[in-house]
């Protein structure tokens, strides 16, 4: 990182910081409805090598993207001015400034090993990574969560794309080991053990190489249901209706809301079920749950894709304790907890499986529970 700022800038970076990728155990599309969500952090992650400028200009520069330096004078930083990758950078100091903080300009180069369009928040890797570099530049006395909150400031407001906090909480607070769970309405979270490979087995990510664009429409559509669905029913938000009361509100409700409101229900109660197993030690509790929550997308919120389906139903019959897809859906990855001994014959058959049906080959690997956002050097 500091040869590649150097080629690019002519001067050496004042720091490089990290933030990584998420894969979420539980809890999809609860978070803008003030509900619970169960991510961890994956070792795969986003570097930024940055240093301060005093002319207020931000420029620009990913090894993925490739192309000239992107260079923004502070004129420019308003929403609308770039659609391309550089908006979620730019987005960030944004939304510092429209906070009042005082944050000058900087210099930034951006490398990253968290697959875009893959479902595993690789927008958000890059805004709390940019968040904590220029909190740290500029000497800002701001936590993790609200350095989350900003960056899913960004992605709303500079961005536009219309997502929850879940992913923006994820990249900044998890730690090595554990599981985030996240109470979005109370703005508060609790880090819950969670080491599969300590009980023998695997969580494995499986990217469907369908690629998912969360700014497309789709996904403010859906929120939009679950708004909606929550005024006709008098609620501030669909996380204040129980299970209990899930029958009674459905007969209130328009046909096309009641799915959404199906699905956003349960997948609370699955969130309280699976951390009542983590705490009790027992991870392997998790597999159907995981298998229960993948249903629910699949036929409630009809997100799910074929490929997506297909890693599932071909990871069930091949010995997988569980699995669903993860992310805002409409393609991206899929997660498989495994026994370890189950592993490589799961992988294959899953592999073949894609093969058999003309779809590109997906890609296979392991994650386990890390580290969040920080500085590296």
């Amino acid at each position: 990182m500091n040869e590649a700022f150097h080629r690019i800038y002519g001067a050496r970076p004042d720091g490089i910081w990290a933030a990584p990728g998420r894969v979420n155990l539980i809890g999809e599309h609860t978070d803008y409805n003030d509900g619970f969500a169960l991510p961890i952090a994956i070792p795969q992650r986003t570097l930024v090598a940055a240093r301060r400028r005093r002319d207020g200009r931000l420029r620009l520069h990913s090894a993925q993207a490739g192309g000239p330096v992107i260079d923004l004078r502070p004129a420019d930083l308003v929403p609308g001015v770039t659609t391309t990758w550089g908006a979620y950078p730019a987005g960030v100091l944004w939304a510092l400034r429209e906070a009042g903080h005082r944050v000058g300009g900087a210099d930034l180069h951006i490398d990253s090993t968290v697959p875009t369009g893959a479902g595993l928040s690789s927008s958000a890797a890059l805004e709390c990574a940019v968040a904590f570099a220029l909190a740290d530049l500029y000497g800002l006395a701001l936590d993790a969560p609200a350095l989350a909150l900003l960056a899913q400031r960004a992605e709303n407001g500079f961005a536009g794309v219309p997502c929850g906090v879940m992913d923006q909480m994820a990249s900044a607070c998890c730690t090595v080991g554990a599981a985030l769970h996240l109470d979005v309405r109370a703005g508060v979270h609790e880090q819950v053990p969670f080491a599969p490979e300590a009980g023998g087995m695997t969580l494995l990510v499986v990217d469907t190489r369908v690629k998912h664009d969360l700014g497309d429409g789709a996904y403010a559509a859906l929120r939009a249901g679950c708004e909606r669905a929550a005024a006709l029913l008098g609620l501030a938000a669909l996380r204040d209706l129980t299970p209990a009361e899930l029958p009674r509100a459905t007969r209130a409700l328009p046909a096309r809301l009641v799915p959404l409101v199906q699905h956003v229900v349960t997948e609370n109660a699955r969130v309280a079920e699976a951390v009542a197993h983590l705490r009790a030690g027992d991870p392997a509790a998790l597999g159907p749950i995981l298998s229960r929550g993948h249903a629910s997308l699949r036929d409630d919120f009809r997100i799910s894709c074929a490929e997506s389906d297909l890693v599932v139903d071909t990871a069930l019959a091949h010995g997988a304790l569980g699995a669903r897809m993860t992310g805002g859906g409409f393609g991206g990855s899929v997660i498989v907890l495994a026994e370890e001994s189950a592993t490589r014959t799961l992988g294959a058959a899953v592999t073949a499986a894609f093969g058999a049906a003309g779809y590109q080959a997906p890609h296979l690997f392991p994650v386990s529970p890390s580290a969040g956002a920080r500085r590296i050097a």
